[in-house]
């Protein structure tokens, strides 16, 4: 057995089988095997580490060293100050500062239209109570039209969806702004522009915007409410006297706002059918082409009439018929294709044809150059009181003796 385990150990476990084939020789080369083959404990001399593994970022917690500032979230609530500098520039845009600004300009028309004297002072007093009034209107309309308002890219962004002013502060401005209006219009013009004012307040806030959701009438009455300033005007001159030239005048606005809405309100159905309001571009494409063609060929007919109604003299019909043709013209071109391009084209053209047809309603009045123009008749009775007899007495000069 010596020599046996001598020559194990001196050439390894590899034993030849050959020359050891004895049961115990047998035995001890399996308990040698044994305890040679037991695993030996690993040692990390050699890693191999694979480069295309990901390595994992160290995700322990940095140290605190000072206080940790929390991030404010966009979407959390702010606070909203008003500075005193910037409320002037709310109130322009609670007013729709470009829309009251065409109601003036068109109530300024129907004052330089009416067959009177020109008033300086009333003439400021009627278009300054007419763009308070505006004002006030335009007002209550974006405080009734908020929720409407958020769903509509146009009107996203206005003061009340944004939450820049309250609606109390809206309502606040609109009260002060319709009663200074009325009370300007009134003691400073006379009591039929006031009436007028105040109907065409209530008629735009209380009829016309609730309408807007539930029928296309709607156009048809916020037409009336554009034909209303001129006549405010035109009673503002005349002293309340309202005749055949100024409902003529009033009817050439009433017709312009109809290709001016359509043509716009056709690029912005996809919002007007979002916020829900009941537009004939919407709901009746159909009828919203022909009613822009009819209401463009009604004021080729009205600036017909005009010479007739004693409103302006007959070359005005001669220098507004290119105008009113290419009015025609672009009408036709929408209600045959009516698309985007089309619609566009007819509502920047509805912007130059208004002030256009004001101009040379002006300088086409009737009796302008000619000085046949009647002046407004003067019918007060002028009494002279007893007070002032006596003071003329003492101041009358005595009769040489």
């Amino acid at each position: 057995m010596n020599h046996l385990i001598r020559a194990i150990q001196r050439d390894g476990f590899h034993i030849n089988k050959n020359v050891y084939s004895c049961s115990t020789c047998s035995f001890i080369r399996r308990q040698i095997s044994q305890s040679i083959s037991k695993p030996k404990p690993l040692i990390a001399n050699n890693v191999t580490v694979d480069k295309h593994l990901p390595i994992l970022p160290d995700i322990r917690p940095p140290a605190v060293v000072g206080p940790v500032e929390k991030k404010r979230s966009d979407q959390e609530w702010t606070e909203s100050r008003i500075y005193l500098k910037d409320l002037h520039q709310h109130y322009l845009k609670l007013s729709k500062s470009r829309l009251t600004s065409l109601v003036v300009v068109t109530t300024m028309a129907g004052y330089a239209m009416a067959p009177a004297p020109f008033d300086l002072t009333t003439f400021i007093l009627c278009s300054a109570g007419t763009g308070m009034v505006s004002g006030a209107a335009n007002s209550i309309n974006q405080y009734h039209e908020v929720p409407f308002d958020a769903q509509m890219s146009r009107t996203k962004n206005r003061l009340l969806v944004r939450g820049i002013l309250t609606p109390i502060h809206a309502l606040t401005f609109a009260a002060v702004s319709g009663s200074l209006g009325l009370v300007t219009l009134y003691y400073g013009v006379n009591p039929v522009t006031a009436a007028l004012g105040a109907a065409n307040l209530f008629l735009y806030t209380s009829i016309y915007t609730p309408m807007k959701r539930l029928s296309i009438l709607n156009t048809w009455i916020g037409s009336v409410v554009g034909a209303i300033p001129p006549l405010m005007g035109w009673a503002g001159c005349t002293g309340g006297v309202i005749d055949s030239g100024g409902l003529l005048l009033a009817g050439l606005l009433y017709a312009w706002q109809f290709p001016h809405f359509n043509a716009l309100s056709w690029n912005l159905r996809p919002d007007y059918s979002r916020a829900g309001y009941r537009m004939m571009s919407v709901t009746n494409p159909g009828l919203c082409r022909r009613t822009a063609l009819r209401y463009t060929i009604g004021i080729f007919g009205l600036c017909c009439a005009a010479p007739f109604c004693e409103l302006t003299n007959i070359y005005f019909s001669i220098a507004v018929a290119p105008l009113n043709a290419y009015f025609v013209y672009l009408a036709w071109k929408f209600h045959q294709k009516s698309d985007s391009k089309t619609s566009r084209s007819l509502f920047r053209f509805s912007l130059i044809h208004l002030p256009a047809l004001m101009i040379l309603l002006f300088v086409n009045k009737h009796g302008l150059w000619s000085g046949n123009s009647k002046p407004k008749e003067n019918n007060e009775v002028i009494t002279v009181n007893k007070d002032e007899k006596i003071i003329s007495s003492i101041f009358k000069k005595a009769e040489p003796l």
